[in-house]
């Protein structure tokens, strides 16, 4: 059977894209082709606001490259939109006839409201923010978005971009000071124009070219270990660490830096401001990188609405039914571990052993659920796969500690491995973190060989400490409880060694 193919071509100020996703076999749509050109429309506008023929060209030849591409797939549908350059051009009209007539596309003009709206839309439907500050700079409008629990409370469009301040203010490839100057007094005066985001201190969420490129060259100088820049956080010393380096070179070093896309490399300084100037004014010390963008928001409104809504009720839960189906995980058997581990979760609190935080129990629910995920490649080396897909994979609605820290417990083998795949990421957690992350993979552990036959015959699980500090399970089953008492008699010494307690087990029938 043919597989399920649609593309959007985005027209954008600096950049031209064709981006074409595949329907995988859980459903969701998945970016298989990216073709760009550095079309710079923003460039051809006249002082009259029209689209000069130059401009015309460039966009129809532009367009007419892509189709060759869309011709070769077999598309179900392809969507064609428009940003700030043709919706701020005055020939509009022209526009879209020429591009009717010349091409196979029909190119959609997005308002101001829909280009800021489905940008909101990528980052509710792809990361764990329930409020904050999205900002898209492209190279002709800056979209501006606040959101309170995953609702769009605010939208504004500012008529510059990238492209535009570098024109407006910047003569040559690098601003001067006075130029600097000049674009810092601008961008002042054009923030302070929107009470509602003075002082929010919420995260700023940038999404768009010059924010990945932003965090890309942050990464690359880091040395950073994980893979994948969606949801990367930075401080705002960060951002400016990386601002101050790249204000320190002349243009030619700029062109080197590595994670700088080479034809934003005249651009990225005045895009950096606008970033540095809105954390000031939002009072905020979290800049976070959102991969999805324009492009990923059209299409979340697509896949969603037969259901007549635009945002999924919980990101976390979808990205978890992706790795089901991606890995082939047996939803019944991740259920019964999580169930179990739950359940000894639960009992070892009420003994004292430990105080869970608010978030363990998101950390416990997917380290269960993916526990020994790996061994979809190979079951032999099945923790080490685990760790890796898990640390290397982005994971919509986690951020990348978080991502870690499910990995080294879904990944958990004994202590001396836990140790090891933590070693590299020490600088990300304080060391009670990671004793007690290695805690909880031993518990994991425990729970998955207590449905090692996928009978799912545990029903209940207490735990009572004895007079001699003795930890007594006693488990309620419904069945045949040799295979599963095997597993876990082999297994709790790795609980027993971090907890320094001994464990006697107690299989009854329910």
């Amino acid at each position: 059977m043919d597989q399920e193919k649609y593309a959007i071509v985005d027209i954008g100020s600096n950049t031209m894209r064709l981006v074409i996703y595949s329907r995988d076999k859980s459903g969701r749509l998945t970016e298989s082709e990216n073709v760009k050109a550095v079309a710079r429309l923003r460039n051809y506008l006249s002082e009259s606001g029209k689209l000069e023929p130059e401009g015309m060209d460039v966009l129809i030849h532009t367009l007419q490259g892509f189709q060759e591409v869309t011709r070769h797939h077999n598309l179900n549908e392809v969507r064609c939109v428009a940003t700030a350059a043709i919706r701020q051009a005055n020939n509009q009209e022209e526009i879209l006839e020429r591009v009717e007539k010349e091409t196979d596309f029909s190119m959609r003009i997005l308002s101001e409201f829909e280009e800021a709206n489905y940008g909101f839309l990528a980052v509710v439907n792809s990361t764990p923010f329930e409020s904050g500050i999205t900002v898209d700079i492209g190279g002709g409008s800056t979209e501006i978005t606040y959101f309170q629990k995953r609702k769009l409370i605010y939208f504004y469009s500012f008529p510059f971009g990238a492209l535009s301040l570098k024109q407006q203010f910047v003569k040559n490839d690098v601003p001067t000071a006075q130029e600097l100057k000049a674009l810092r007094k601008f961008l002042k005066e054009q923030f302070s124009i929107l009470p509602w985001l003075k002082n929010k201190k919420l995260p700023l969420i940038g999404i768009g070219g010059s924010a990945r490129n932003l965090a890309q060259i942050h990464q690359e100088h880091i040395g950073y270990p994980v893979a994948g820049i969606h949801q990367y956080m930075m401080s705002e010393s960060n951002v400016k660490s990386v601002h101050s380096m790249l204000l320190g070179m002349d243009f030619s070093e700029i062109q080197r830096v590595e994670g700088l896309t080479k034809d934003r490399a005249d651009i990225i300084i005045p895009a950096i401001e606008v970033f540095v100037h809105l954390m000031d004014y939002i009072d905020t010390d979290t800049f976070a990188l959102s991969r999805k963008g324009l492009r990923d928001g059209v299409f979340y409104e697509e896949m969603i609405k037969d259901f007549e809504l635009s945002i999924f009720p919980n990101v976390l839960e979808e990205s978890f039914y992706e790795l089901a189906s991606d890995f082939d995980i047996n939803l019944t058997h991740a259920t019964h571990v999580t169930a179990n581990a739950t359940m000894i979760f639960r009992e070892l609190e009420k003994c004292g052993v430990f105080s869970l935080e608010p978030n363990d129990t998101k950390y416990i629910r997917l380290g269960s659920a993916l526990y020994n995920l790996g061994s979809y490649i190979d079951a032999e080396a099945s923790h080490q796969h685990t760790f890796y897909l898990l640390a290397n994979r982005t994971i919509d609605g986690l951020l990348h500690k978080d991502r870690m820290t499910v990995a080294l417990i879904a990944s958990f083998k004994n202590r001396e491995v836990f140790k090891r795949n933590a070693a590299m990421y020490e600088d990300w957690f304080t060391k009670d973190e990671l004793a007690k992350y290695s805690l909880f993979g031993a518990i994991v552990k425990l729970a998955y060989s207590l449905n090692a036959t996928k009978r799912d015959i545990i029903k209940d699980i207490q735990i009572e400490a004895s007079a001699n500090q003795e930890l007594v399970f006693k488990i309620r089953c419904n069945s045949d409880w040799k295979p599963e008492q095997y597993q876990a008699e082999k297994q709790k010494k790795h609980l027993e060694k971090q907890l320094k307690k001994s464990i006697q087990f107690q299989f009854m029938k329910n």
